[in-house]
This record gives C-alpha cells, structure tokens and sequence, in this order.
C-alpha cells in the first residue's frame, strides 16, 4: 500500500526542477522520500536511489517496497557515483551535503556522467565549490533558489550541459561564484539573513588572521574583498529599505 510521502520544503524544490519523465538518480538518497515523491508524482519517472550506508539503504529499500515502486526505483548501496552504470541517467540529483563534497563526488564520478543533462545539487554550506564544477565541466547554471526551513538556510541549483547562456560576467566571475548569479540578480529576505550571519562570520575570522603572529597576506586580502562585497548587498537591502 502506497504512502503518502510528505518532502521538506527544500527537497520540494529540488524536485520542481526534474522534467516530467526523467530517468534520474538520487544520490546519498537516505530514506528514498524524494525518488519516491517524483515517481508518486509523475508515472513516467524512474529513478536510482544510491546510498553509501547500509542503514539508510536497508530504509531506502523499506521506503520503495511501502510504495510499490520497485519496478520503478532501483535502490543501490554504493558511494558517489559509483552506483550507475555509464550512459544509464539523464539526471542527476546531489542534496543535504556540503559543497566541497558534492564537488568532489562529481569530479570523481565524471565518467558516469556523459548522459547526464541536468544536474540539481543542494548543497549546505559552500555552494560556491559546486558553481565553480559546474562552469569548468560544462554545466551551465540555469536557476538557483535559497529558502529557509527549520532554522537553516539552503540555495539549490541546477545546471544544464551547454544549452543556455552564461549568466556570468566576466568582470564579476568570482563575485558571482560566491553569491550565485540569479540570486544576486534577485535577492529575497532570506538572502540577505544568510549574508548578514557570513559578514558577522567573516569578520571574526579576519579579526582573528589580523591578530596572527604569521600572517596569510593573500588570503587576508582575499576575505577583505568578499567582505566588502557583502557590505555592498547589505548596503542594497538598507536602501530598498528605507
């Protein structure tokens, strides 16, 4: 007997992204709710749930047979992309893990990824990593969103091979590789939290290089730049403001 899967805002989103009838995977799937979600969705969808971890695997498992999607849901144990086969997808989905790793799984399964068109990742913490993936291996960024849920805040984004126009800027690159493209275009309430909590940050950290009795001269100079950056958003937001 089916359920009725209920996804969190976040995953909700990444979701919206996927077409109808996509053949796509889900990796670090944990419970399979999303896999199970779209295919519930949309019965022309089918997917791949990878999972690292033979807990959340055996739930994944548990999730696809309560829904009678087995036919539709292939639940694999494996880490990354390691857990398709070459050519299989056409998406690929990456959510709930930090940029750096969601970069690093990419990298190293690039070669499972020559018939993936889209990939949608949401990462936690440094989304910058993954922009930066994105534009060094074909992936043209197509959209990004940023909300907030349960008192974190996450940006989601999705990328297409080389179908779109860039949204970078050559002048403003790695401005726009920090704070994402369209949402600097863009900007909500929840984007300028996430930059008012990251500029109180940044200024502890350079506070404490400052204090160093070595001090990192580039990377010192680097931070200050990003600082004033956000001092320029936040400057926006006051104006829009008053």
């Amino acid at each position: 007997m089916s359920l009725n899967v209920n996804l969190s805002k976040r995953l909700e989103k990444v979701a919206s992204y996927l077409p109808a009838g996509a053949f796509f995977a889900d990796i670090g799937s944990d419970h399979a709710y999303l896999p199970c979600f779209v295919c519930l969705q949309d019965s022309s969808t089918t997917a791949v749930a990878g999972e690292i971890n033979e807990g959340p695997y055996e739930s994944a498992v548990h999730t696809v047979k309560q829904n009678n999607l087995e036919a539709r849901i292939d639940v694999r144990l494996g880490d990354g992309l390691a857990v398709l086969k070459e050519d299989e997808v056409h998406q690929v989905v990456i959510a709930g893990m930090g940029g750096a790793l969601i970069r690093n799984i990419l990298e190293t399964g690039k070669e499972k990824l020559k018939s993936v068109n889209q990939i949608i990742a949401q990462p936690n913490i440094d989304a910058r990593s993954v922009r930066r993936w994105f534009l060094a291996n074909g992936y043209v960024l197509e959209d990004e969103a940023i909300l907030e849920e349960n008192g974190h805040i996450y940006e989601i984004l999705t990328a297409k091979r080389k179908i779109a126009v860039s949204p970078y800027l050559e002048e403003q690159l790695e401005k726009q590789l920090l704070f994402g493209p369209y949402l600097l275009k863009q900007p909500n309430a929840v984007f300028y939290k996430k930059w008012r909590h990251e500029y109180e940050k940044l200024q502890n950290v350079l506070s404490q290089m400052e204090k160093a009795k070595t001090k990192d001269v580039e990377k010192i100079e680097q931070f200050n730049r990003e600082l004033n950056w956000m001092e320029e958003i936040l400057y926006d937001e006051n104006k829009d403001n008053e």
